[in-house]
């Protein structure tokens, strides 16, 4: 099977969404453990219930990151080369978040003091609260346009600064991020525990549930009614190798809801967004654990592909400069490195997907004090 150039960048487009599906899934939900662990365990066997339910899994679940990292680099290296450049003091924030996250898991139980494994339960919230929290105002800005433009030697330049990130549509979409993590953690504690800690667990994904439904629809209601969206209206042959600024780009009015009018169908991500969300209210509250989880990843895919389809074909899109905007028609490698990424991609996501569920499915049990008390040298 061949595929042209122009099929290739859409391929991409929709892998990259994959990945993001992916992390958001499996990351999401021991970051969501890590958020929880100092508020709903109420003893230290109870956090140590809590970090042994993610701990088989949280090191394999990092992997999507860092492979979403890798493939931004390689697919849309201009994409790469802003964000990197633009967020850098977020992205290293995030980074150094993220280094809490090993050394409380390997560390956090090794001495026996009060103080210590409290000092970590704090270290591991930090890391677990910080990167959904940055990524959710990153794709905020991104809706609202980044402050880039290209010279005319095609090089990038930024011309914001960190302050100007933290504007309020931004923040809300952070708030977002932050719910959507902390819901399917919630809902992971629920499926993993029982006794008290498992009602902690139920009420936390109750609330969680519904304050994200009520701010995802408030989010869609500000994007359609006060945010400037981008329309493309001159492109060259997008089966092309281009540069961004081949193109004439102009902002409108509610313009990110223009795609769900051109194409109907798309109209199932948010709708199966907010389905997602009240599900996981009902199954919680009816006690049904498996079918709380499968809502609650329901209704993070469905954000995510909300978000895709809105800006489509836009990824990163600029404020200042707006046909400097990166599409994934302008933004991509070239020909033959997408399609070597994408052989690669079909012969190893499968096996990683289904290894990944294989292991979920070994060691998957629900976890109590008495789990903890026999293998109290051997658990996190």
């Amino acid at each position: 099977m061949v595929l042209d150039y122009e099929t290739l960048k859409l391929v991409w487009w929709l892998l990259m969404g994959v990945l993001l599906i992916g992390f958001v899934l499996t990351d999401g939900f021991d970051m969501g453990v890590g958020i929880l662990l100092p508020f709903v365990g109420q003893s230290d066997e109870e956090r140590r219930i809590m970090l042994n339910t993610v701990g088989p899994h949280w090191e394999g679940n990092q992997v999507w990151l860092v492979t979403a990292g890798g493939a931004l680099f390689a697919a849309w290296p201009l994409v790469y080369a802003m964000a990197f450049s633009g967020f850098y003091l977020a992205m290293m924030l995030t980074l150094f978040a993220l280094f809490l996250r090993p050394v409380g898991f390997d560390y956090r139980s090794k001495i026996d003091n009060p103080h210590w494994r409290r000092s970590w339960d704090w270290g591991l919230f930090v890391g677990s609260v910080v990167p959904p929290i940055i990524f959710g105002v990153a794709f905020g800005n991104l809706l609202l346009g980044v402050p880039f433009h290209f010279d005319e030697f095609m090089r990038p330049y930024y011309t914001g600064n960190f302050f100007q990130l933290l504007n309020p549509f931004a923040l809300l979409a952070g708030i977002i991020s932050l719910l959507m993590v902390i819901m399917h953690g919630a809902v992971w504690l629920q499926a993993r525990t029982d006794a008290e800690l498992k009602s902690r667990c139920t009420r936390m994904a109750m609330i969680s549930a519904l304050v994200l439904l009520v701010l995802f629809a408030l989010a869609g209601i500000w994007v359609a009614k006060g945010i400037d969206g981008y329309i493309i209206t001159l492109m060259p042959d997008a089966g092309s190798s281009f540069t961004p600024e081949m193109k004439q780009v102009q902002t409108q009015s509610g313009a990110w809801m223009n795609n769900y009018s051109l194409h109907p169908w798309t109209m199932w991500a948010p709708v199966l967004a907010l389905l997602g969300m009240v599900g996981v209210y009902i199954s919680s509250r009816a006690d049904k654990s498996a079918l709380a989880f499968i809502s609650s990843s329901m209704a993070l895919s469905a954000i995510i592909l909300t978000a895709g389809f809105s800006m489509f074909p836009f990824v990163m899109p600029s404020s200042t400069d707006i046909n400097s905007s990166l599409t994934l028609w302008d933004a991509t490698s070239s020909e033959l490195t997408l399609s070597i990424m994408f052989w690669v991609a079909m012969i190893f996501v499968p096996i990683i997907l289904l290894y990944s569920f294989w292991t979920y499915r070994k060691m998957w049990r629900r976890l109590d004090l008495d789990f903890i008390r026999n293998n109290q040298h051997s658990t996190y």
